[in-house]
């Protein structure tokens, strides 16, 4: 385990803490978001990199469309930027196309220092501390996040504690790419969903959870993320409802389940993912274009990196019927999710 520093924040240092497994798997994460920066695995072809990330910690404040980030106070998108607990209305930032609060409203978490709380030669702990009216959110939130190598596993434990009711859903946001072609159209994918939650113009839910038989959301069978309806590549950034059919153990009260598997078959690499949450949010990096070199030297374009994003649904407050995101003063958040990779 090594630390080193990575720059400085609004005043604050920012650092960068490398972590191995015995098996040989390299994992780099900076204080600035909680981020992993860099994720190196072994294979039987040799060492592998599998996530985008950027050389500096200004090219990340600029440009990085969340990168290997956690997300939150809370993930993915809230309609108009509203919504109503306990009889009060609360209004957040809408950072997305005026219209809704994404990942926390263009302020969140994925985009302020977080603090080193301890570091492991295969483990390393983050904190940050959200105060009450933070982007609009009611109470103070205190939240952890953990990294930890496994062998070719990567484990991301969260939790959080509030002192007021709020609304609570993070999520780690890496990019992940298990080849060196341009991009990961070609990947194959498998999703353990039989339902989705369908969106409107704004890409949020409009309440609706439907089955994904016979449309070009359903993963059940792995098939190349590459799909063309009426000549025109289809664009995913959507949530499914997880069957969560194969469990394991997962060190909290909720199981670990079967949530996706990704192959490349250029480079035969796999990729599983293990998760506490009910939803995963899958997005095929459609919109990414920067204008630096990441990893490499590679530019990032469109369809560079894959997301899996294990979470609560989107736009959950306004949604009675989706699994519930009020983390109440005394109860603990917690999630665990896993990225195996061979």
């Amino acid at each position: 385990m090594t630390v080193r520093d990575f720059g400085t924040f609004e005043g604050e240092g920012v650092v960068e803490a490398t972590i191995r497994s015995e098996a040989g798997a390299e994992a780099k994460v900076i204080s600035w978001g909680a981020v992993l920066r860099d994720l190196v695995v072994p294979t039987r072809a040799g060492a592998r990199r599998v996530v985008l990330g950027l050389g500096s910690l200004e090219d990340y404040v600029a440009r990085s469309p969340h990168f290997g980030a956690i997300a939150g106070r809370f993930a993915n998108r809230i309609r108009e930027g509203r919504f109503t607990l306990d009889g009060t209305t609360y209004q957040l930032p809408k950072n997305e196309n005026g219209r809704t609060s994404l990942h926390g409203g263009g302020k969140g978490f994925g985009k302020r220092a977080w603090r080193l709380v301890e570091a492991r030669a295969d483990a390393v702990t983050l904190a940050l501390r959200s105060p009450d009216g933070d982007c609009g959110y009611p109470g103070a939130l205190d939240v952890a996040c953990t990294y930890t190598l496994d062998g070719a596993t990567l484990r991301v434990a969260l939790e959080a504690r509030a002192d007021a009711p709020t609304p609570v859903n993070l999520c780690h946001h890496s990019y992940f790419t298990l080849d060196d072609a341009d991009d990961i159209l070609d990947h194959e994918i498998e999703i353990d969903a039989a339902f989705r939650t369908p969106v409107d113009a704004d890409n949020v839910p409009t309440g609706e959870i439907l089955r994904v038989d016979g449309t070009p959301f359903d993963f059940r069978t792995p098939r190349p993320i590459r799909r063309m309806v009426e000549g025109e590549r289809l664009r995913y950034d959507h949530n499914w409802a997880l069957a969560r059919t194969r469990t394991e153990k997962s060190g909290i009260d909720e199981p670990l389940a079967f949530a996706a598997r990704v192959r490349s078959p250029r480079s035969g690499a796999t990729l599983e993912v293990w998760t506490t949450e009910p939803g995963l949010q899958f997005y095929d990096g459609w919109k990414t274009d920067l204008d630096v070199p990441g990893h490499d030297g590679r530019r990032y374009g469109p369809c560079s990196g894959f997301c899996l994003e294990p979470q609560h649904f989107p736009d959950s407050p306004n949604h009675p019927h989706f699994p519930g995101t009020i983390l109440r003063p005394g109860a603990v958040y917690r999630q665990v999710t896993e990225y195996r990779f061979g």
